[in-house]
């Protein structure tokens, strides 16, 4: 597709798409399925780094994320989400929504819908207290990996577990590779599951691999150095790319510096070299790159 035809259209008609309230606020209804919302504005992927010329890379720096302040909510998009719209940040691969969300002490989402969507959430400080239709009411607790597949509709809530400090949490959603399955829900511990100083898978698309589980060929990896090392990332499946979000510290990844916060992604290659830097922590999510 004509990059400059599609960037015309996407701001077209994504003005419509996105002054409509989104699924991430306090509404608790919403009759516009999840999944026909954040694909109709799918289409031109990211503008590839012109610097690495060995494979396909893009750089999204923490500084220019689209962010909002909402008082008991502060958000940072790494793709296009509510009223943040970047026509060249729609998506990685299937790897639709990575939202940084800090939220204060007792606040949240009150019960909302979704459908079609693999929805996961990663708590990085404090815990995030959670109910849903399907009978679940549980803490997702710092050191959790928690994941829904919403398939033909969930509702659910979210709020802050403490009343007194903020949590700060990881909210990501890929578009799955089947639609309308039985919605689902699962959480693990990933400090059960964490090797130091190396690379510990936490997501996949098999029921009895370690970790939790989705509907779409996609793996997660998450590490936390406490030394400096240098390491190879094989992929499972050469056709996807990987995601990397840097959590905390820095890294370099086929050369690119990152910091924290700094997402960069890289597709077109088997595997990737990094070096990860003393006191640092790393999310791979390997993900198709076709929907």
């Amino acid at each position: 597709m004509n990059r400059i035809k599609f960037i015309k259209g996407t701001i077209a008609s994504g003005l419509a798409f996105f002054a409509a309230p989104f699924i991430h606020s306090t509404s608790s209804q919403n009759s516009v399925s999840t999944y026909e919302r954040l694909r109709e504005n799918i289409g031109f992927n990211h503008v590839p780094n012109n610097e690495i010329k060995t494979m396909n890379t893009v750089l999204h720096k923490a500084n220019t994320r689209g962010s909002a302040d909402h008082g008991w909510l502060k958000v940072n998009h790494t793709f296009s989400f509510a009223n943040y719209h970047n026509p060249e940040r729609m998506h990685f691969g299937v790897l639709r929504v990575l939202n940084d969300d800090s939220i204060a002490g007792g606040k949240g989402f009150n019960t909302h819908p979704h459908d079609n969507m693999e929805i996961i959430t990663i708590p990085l400080e404090g815990d995030l207290e959670h109910k849903d239709n399907m009978g679940n009411g549980t803490v997702i607790k710092s050191g959790d990996v928690q994941v829904m597949s919403a398939g033909t509709g969930i509702t659910h809530s979210e709020f802050n577990a403490s009343q007194e400090f903020d949590v700060k949490v990881l909210q990501i959603w890929l578009f799955p590779n089947k639609k309308n399955v039985t919605p689902r829900y699962d959480q693990q511990a990933i400090r059960d599951l964490e090797v130091k100083n190396e690379f510990s898978q936490i997501l996949s698309p098999n029921e009895n691999d370690q970790g939790v589980w989705i509907h779409q060929n996609a793996w997660f990896s998450v590490g936390a150095f406490s030394e400096k090392k240098s390491m190879a990332y094989t992929l499972n499946d050469e056709n996807n790319g990987v995601y990397a979000f840097m959590i905390e510290g820095e890294a370099s990844i086929e050369g690119q510096k990152l910091e924290k916060r700094d997402g960069f992604g890289i597709w077109d290659t088997a595997s990737l070299s990094l070096t990860v830097e003393k006191d640092s922590r790393i999310l791979l999510m390997e993900v198709p790159m076709t929907i």
